[in-house]
């Protein structure tokens, strides 16, 4: 870690602070939140006692829960936790089980937890308390593309020169140099993680902007006609070099289209139970990939199709380990890893875990990735089922809301193959999730009857007990 970049983490706190002095509070979650994803230094931070390290999207979410205690307190006393809630509770806690039956100790298990809720249930929360509504996620929507028009100019540097700014700004580079070459050229990283997570944004901004193009949402952005806004996005977008989120998109305007023109949402209810049936299959050990493989080759070339076969390889060692211990996993340290005395008698890992879903099942077991998968997957299941249906996701007060559930179910599909977190994804989970709190509210005779009685001084509210 660098000293410019150790002074960034030390000045990003004031400035999170006076976001939420010059912006009303959901405006300055929303900008803080996209401005620590955006901009961060990637490795850098400080150790804290007791808590997760202030570092990343961590450090950020820190800021923002103190400038909400500070400038809007008020809204905790709102807040009520409901049995929806339970799959971020649990998924958050599991490490704690996982730890306790390899005995490897409470507090290992404790500590683990804590790191799991900052990454997991702090961006949830966020969403559950500031974008649980229609208007609000609408906002957030037009942020999120608003934060790819930012990263365009950069992407493009970065597609020219290689993957060079967060080594210019911060001194260093965060990742395997070695994988930024795709395609005859370079792919773009700025200042995440990797750019399979900088192609799976722009992948977002992009179908998040061609959705609110129909649903005829926003004409402008930044005075820019939303058409050429998508034109801007698509062709960074294509150019960010990473095969498997160009199949992302094809799959979103899928669904977008036949939502739009048949009113029907198949294709999406489709895609979410054959997660569920692929993740039943690979944790059982019944899963056979040799039939896909072909198929892969065939669309997308022998390089890639070299790469999926190498993930399923290791799944299929990884998960023989996982089951070993398939309730609540190996826990950390490493203990779900697979390792083999090599000629020279040194002990060395053989296991390369891709997929974000199999390091789940390896360390919390079934308990971890079940609440895992219920965490993302509900939200859907319950915007689709209880709160619109699809003859309304074109409508302009909600077009915005249908679109964020299509991007999380296709992360959930990237967490099939890929390892690449991004906290926006919890917290669009924890906003639809509070969405269809909201909607059951008001679907509630009392209510109906209370809302009209606050229009209408001449009806009585004691006559309504």
């Amino acid at each position: 870690m660098s000293p410019q970049a150790q002074l960034v983490m030390i000045l990003w706190l004031p400035i999170v602070l006076y976001f939420f002095h010059k912006f009303p509070p959901t405006k300055a979650v929303s900008i803080s939140f996209l401005g620590g994803l955006l901009f961060l230094p990637r490795k850098a931070g400080f150790e804290l006692p007791l808590i997760p390290d202030y570092e990343g999207m961590v450090a950020t979410c820190y800021g923002i829960f103190l400038g909400i205690i500070l400038f809007d307190s008020q809204i905790f006393r709102k807040f009520r936790l409901h049995w929806i809630d339970l799959p971020i509770i649990l998924f958050s806690i599991s490490p704690i089980f996982s730890s306790i039956s390899n005995e490897l100790g409470l507090y290992d298990g404790i500590n683990a937890s804590l790191n799991q809720a900052t990454r997991w249930a702090m961006p949830y929360f966020l969403g559950r308390l500031y974008f649980s509504n229609l208007l609000t996620l609408k906002e957030l929507a037009i942020d999120i593309i608003k934060a790819g028009l930012i990263y365009v100019p950069l992407t493009l540097y970065e597609i020219r020169m290689s993957p060079q700014l967060h080594n210019i700004v911060y001194g260093y580079f965060p990742h395997s140099f070695g994988q930024t070459m795709r395609l005859g050229g370079w792919r773009p990283q700025v200042f995440m993680q990797h750019g399979l997570m900088l192609s799976m944004f722009l992948m977002s901004t992009t179908l998040i902007a061609i959705w609110l193009w129909q649903g005829k949402v926003v004409k402008k952005i930044w005075n820019l006609p939303i058409e050429v806004v998508i034109l801007i996005l698509g062709i960074t977008f294509i150019l960010s070099k990473s095969i498997g989120t160009y199949g992302y998109m094809v799959i979103g305007l899928v669904i977008m289209f036949i939502a739009k023109w048949t009113k029907n949402s198949f294709p999406l209810i489709l895609l979410t139970f054959s997660i569920c049936l692929y993740l039943i299959f690979a944790t059982s050990g019944n899963f056979q990939g040799d039939n896909i493989i072909p198929f892969i080759q065939n669309i997308a070339g022998e390089e890639r199709a070299g790469s999926l076969q190498f993930r399923f390889d290791n799944e299929l060692i990884l998960g023989d380990r996982a089951r070993e211990r398939i309730i609540f996993g190996w826990g950390g340290w490493g203990r779900s890893r697979v390792y083999q005395e090599n000629w020279t008698g040194e002990i060395v890992d053989v296991s390369t875990t891709d997929s974000f879903w199999i390091i789940i099942f390896g360390t919390n077991g079934l308990f971890g990735l079940i609440n895992l998968i219920l965490l993302l997957l509900l939200p859907i299941w319950c915007f689709v089922w209880f709160c619109y249906p699809v003859k309304t996701w074109f409508y302009p007060q909600i077009a915005s809301s249908a679109v964020l559930a299509v991007i999380l179910t296709l992360f959930v599909v990237d967490s099939l193959v890929n390892a690449m977190f991004n906290p926006i994804f919890p917290l669009i989970s924890g906003a639809l999730l509070g969405l269809f709190l909201k909607r059951k509210k008001m679907s509630q005779p009392r209510y109906n009857l209370l809302k009209l009685a606050n229009r209408q001084p001449s009806v009585r509210l004691d006559k309504m007990k």
